[in-house]
C-alpha cells in the first residue's frame, strides 16, 4: 500500500482547512492509499500560535514524510507547504500537485495507488 503525505493548508481558516484535508485524506484512502497528514495530528498536541512549535511540527512531519511513496500537494501553497515540497524534491519523493474545483476537491486524485499495492 503505497503511503501518500497529505501537504495543504492549515493555518488561517484552521476548521475549514482541516475539514479539507480530512476529504483529501479520505480521496488517498478510497485510491487504496495509507494517507498520512501530520497537520490533522500534531495540532491536538501542539499549539500552532508558538513558532518552536509550529517549526516542530513541521520538522516532524518532514520526518515522516520520509517514509512515504509520494506528496500530494492541494490547495494554494503556504510557507509550510512550500518547505514540505522542497523537502519532498530533495528527498526524491515523487510530488504531485493536485488541482482542485470548487467546493475544494481534486479534479484528479490518484496516481494508481490500487494498481501498486507497497
Amino acid at each position: 500500500m503505497k503511503k501518500i503525505f497529505i501537504c495543504s493548508p492549515f493555518r488561517g481558516d484552521l476548521k475549514g482547512n482541516s475539514e479539507k484535508a480530512a476529504r483529501y485524506c479520505r480521496k488517498a484512502y478510497e485510491e487504496g492509499c495509507l494517507p498520512i497528514a501530520p497537520h490533522l495530528m500534531f495540532p491536538q498536541f501542539l499549539n500552532e500560535g508558538s513558532l518552536k512549535e509550529r517549526t516542530d511540527g513541521i520538522s516532524m512531519g518532514m520526518k515522516l514524510m520520509q517514509e512515504c511513496d509520494e506528496v500530494w500537494v492541494y490547495g494554494k501553497t503556504t510557507e509550510g507547504m512550500a518547505q514540505e515540497v522542497k523537502f519532498a524534491v530533495e528527498h526524491g519523493i515523487p510530488v504531485w500537485f493536485k488541482e482542485t474545483q470548487e467546493g475544494g476537491m481534486p479534479d484528479e486524485a490518484g496516481n494508481g495507488c490500487n494498481k501498486d499495492n507497497r
